[in-house]
Parts: structure tokens; C-alpha cells; sequence
């Protein structure tokens, strides 16, 4: 039992298990925020804005559609950078286990912002194809309910939510 603690993991199998889904999304996001933090293309070369423009023409929601048109492309840069770097503080935030709930509202926001700007099939769609084309974003989004509603951090963080409760 005592080795388990050294090791950061817990004695509940379903927290350890939480834990290592949390670092795994954490992982894809570190690699979807790297490229785009530590290169320029993505922030400072246009490749933003031209994401933003191919779902304006392939498939946002009709709602957001003014959104990403009045808002978001006039200050493309701005956002850019938000992505990027909130990619990657998602990312870290998940691997190390913490700040793991605030990460997790972050990332919840973030997937659906994306859903409803990329994943739109279209106003004569069937009920399914819904969900099948926000399959990208909603796996994802669905961890995030769970990291925010879970004790995700109990194991193999940091900065464990179990140590913040007792302290406070």
C-alpha cells in the first residue's frame, strides 16, 4: 500500500484509471498545442484563419456562423493564440494533475466551440450523423465531463484534489 503512494497511485482502481485517461487526452493536447506554440504557421502564418474559413464553407453551425465571421476572423491572431496556448496549458494541466478541473472546463469550451464551428452535417442530416461527424471533438468533450465530475486528480497528480481538500 505504501508503495502505491510513492508512485502517486491510488488504492481505487477506477481513480488510477480516470488518472491515465486524464494523462493520455493531456498527452494529445500537448501535441495539438506544440506545433502551433512553438511554430509560427499556425498563430503568425494564416493557418488559423484558414481553418476558421474552410468550416465557414464546410461545416460550422448556422449560429456560429456570425460567430466565426464578426468575431473571431477580425481578430484571428488574437485567437490564435489562445488556442494554441490553451491547447497546451489544457495539456500540461491534464499530464501533471494540475489545476485538472479548471484545465477540464477549458477543454470542454474549447471541443465545444469546435463542434459546433467544424462538425455541422448539414440541415437535412439524419439524427446520427450528428453524432457521427463530431466524433473529433466530442470523445473529447465527454472526458472532460468526466475529469470535471470525477476525482480525476486523486491519482498520479502533482498537486492531488485529496491533499487540497484536507488542507483547506
Amino acid at each position: 500500500m505504501g508503495e502505491l503512494k510513492v508512485l502517486g497511485l491510488s488504492t481505487d482502481r477506477n481513480e488510477n484509471v480516470l488518472a491515465w485517461l486524464r494523462i493520455a487526452v493531456g498527452i494529445y493536447f500537448i501535441m495539438f498545442g506544440e506545433y502551433k506554440v512553438f511554430g509560427t504557421q499556425f498563430t503568425l502564418g494564416g493557418g488559423f484563419q484558414g481553418y476558421v474559413t474552410r468550416y465557414l464553407t464546410r461545416g460550422a453551425y448556422p449560429f456560429m456562423v456570425p460567430v466565426l465571421q464578426e468575431i473571431v476572423l477580425p481578430h484571428g491572431k488574437l485567437f490564435a493564440f489562445l488556442v494554441a496556448f490553451g491547447e497546451f496549458a489544457i495539456g500540461l494541466g491534464l499530464i501533471l494533475g494540475v489545476l485538472t478541473r479548471t484545465a477540464s472546463i477549458w477543454g470542454l469550451l474549447l471541443m465545444l466551440a469546435m463542434m459546433f464551428s467544424a462538425d455541422y452535417p448539414g440541415a437535412g442530416a439524419a439524427p446520427w450523423q450528428y453524432f457521427g461527424a463530431s466524433l473529433n471533438h466530442s470523445v473529447f468533450a465527454l472526458c472532460f465531463v468526466a475529469f470535471i465530475f470525477g476525482d480525476a486528480d486523486r491519482a498520479l497528480a502533482l498537486w492531488p484534489r485529496a491533499a487540497r481538500v484536507k488542507a483547506s
